[in-house]
């Protein structure tokens, strides 16, 4: 029997799986995150003709004689080439500018892929709307009042709960670093309202207690009479209502006698030095802080939906923080030039609703209230591999680890190569038609030649039987 015959056959055979491998390529063209097949060949076993003979003195060394028997295929590899990126708008879509992968969950199978055309379900869960696995991160904790990530906890589904309530928080600190002109002309004893108002600079802010009700915090800056560089501060608690707010200013755990005012010391360069009161109390050091407690308004306390009565009273209490002492840069100042509220803030804020969401480039997903705050909700977690071509494809975009890929190595985007995360936008396939097309034309012509090849050795074996006439 001729051997070509069966090369021939193992030709057609593997041309054929090759051909499969590109029509694969193309199908999935247009496939969100689609890494495309390459089929490598390799020669099969040979048979010995007649063996290698190493040189004597009468003759020299004889090469071996082998025929060939044939074609493998060797590998079938997965090619994780970077794809294009297609801008989508879609806040929930995200493609990876790197070498990660998401990792989705179904029941209690991991998977990993490159498609992050994600959406939201019924529950708020991040998942893939085509097969319903959930994506996989960190949720954001509450720790001491600060928003955490903790990125090396255990994986968990991510929620966006849209609609779900925020929860008041009362103001406990307003920074001012306001700039206080100190070409400000002196209030006369006997000044005009026109006066009062030249000689005056007031920045007014919102803080909020904790049944999340709205209160005006006035501070009225004035220059002190016959002492350089020295201003006096009124702090006033809701200066708009018919009745006066209770409320009472420490400078140093020491209370102002009128329970409002305070003096800042500035030096001649414009930073700020101390802050005192008449009372004795005097902050000179570090950061200064000026406390103010007031009393909740009637008005503003929830009334008991069992009595109908207005809740107990309340004592609301923040600090203001003036900044550094000898510091310009976010920090109270006195400078020849206008007055101003450079940075003026404060950490309380109403209750509120989860409006919308953002996600950045590490992959952390940031809630938008309609109270106007911005908090972290969980960031999205990438894995990946020593080999990534040892990935397993699972279908429905999907992959899977197996004992060449190695264990997936799950973190944040940006640490060991995991790339960065791009929201609004989706990574397209990365097939090459041009390539491909090439490709197929490779593969017939490689088909044909091996059917050739089998023709010729059919027509050898059709001569053999004609010797017999």
């Amino acid at each position: 029997m001729m051997r070509s015959l069966y090369s021939g056959v193992s030709g057609l055979q593997n041309h054929q799986t090759r051909m499969d491998v590109i029509g694969n390529n193309v199908s999935n063209v247009n496939t969100t995150g689609f890494k495309r097949n390459r089929v490598n060949f390799q020669d099969m076993i040979y048979q010995m003709m007649q063996g290698a003979a190493r040189p004597r003195d009468e003759v020299g060394g004889v090469n071996p004689q082998q025929v060939g028997l044939g074609m493998m295929v060797a590998s079938i590899d997965t090619i994780h080439t970077q794809g294009s990126l297609q801008t989508t708008g879609v806040k929930s879509d995200m493609a990876i500018q790197g070498n990660g992968m998401f990792v989705l969950r179904s029941g209690d199978q991991q998977l990993f892929t490159r498609d992050g055309s994600f959406g939201l379900d019924s529950e708020g869960r991040l998942v893939n709307p085509g097969n319903g696995m959930r994506v996989q991160g960190w949720l954001a904790e509450q720790v001491d009042g600060q928003t955490m990530i903790n990125t090396s906890a255990a994986l968990d589904d991510l929620i966006i709960p849209i609609g779900t309530k925020d929860a008041a928080q009362e103001t406990t600190e307003v920074f001012l670093a306001s700039n206080l002109n100190k070409t400000t002309p002196l209030i006369p004893a006997d000044a005009t309202a026109a006066q009062v108002q030249e000689g005056t600079w007031s920045v007014e802010y919102d803080v909020y207690d904790s049944y999340g009700g709205t209160h005006t915090l006035r501070i009225d800056f004035t220059r002190a009479e016959g002492e350089e560089n020295t201003w006096n501060a009124n702090v006033s608690i809701n200066p708009e209502l018919d009745e006066a707010t209770a409320q009472a200013v420490a400078v140093g755990g020491v209370d102002s006698a009128d329970g409002q005012s305070f003096t800042l010391q500035f030096d001649n360069a414009g930073t700020l030095q101390s802050v005192s009161n008449a009372q004795g109390g005097l902050l000179n050091e570090d950061e200064i802080f000026v406390d103010v407690t007031f009393q909740v308004p009637e008005s503003a306390v929830p009334v008991d939906p069992e009595t109908g009565l207005p809740g107990d009273p309340q004592t609301q209490s923040f600090s203001i923080n003036l900044g550094q002492v000898g510091s310009f840069t976010d920090s109270m100042t006195q400078y020849a030039s206008r007055s101003s509220t450079k940075v003026f803030s404060q950490n309380g804020y109403g209750m509120g609703y989860l409006e919308d969401y953002r996600i950045d480039q590490s992959g952390i997903i940031t809630g938008v209230f309609s109270n106007g705050t911005n908090r972290a909700l969980g960031q999205v977690a990438l894995a990946s591999f020593v080999n990534p071509g040892g990935l397993e494809k699972a279908g429905e975009n999907a992959y899977q680890a197996t004992i060449n890929s190695g264990l997936a190595d799950i973190g944040e985007s940006g640490v060991a190569g995991k790339g960065m995360v791009i929201a609004g936008a989706l990574e397209m396939s990365n097939v090459d038609l041009a390539e491909e097309f090439t490709d197929m034309i490779v593969t017939q012509r490689g088909f044909q030649a091996n059917s050739r090849t089998i023709q010729t050795a059919d027509q050898l074996l059709q001569e053999v039987l004609t010797l017999k006439r």
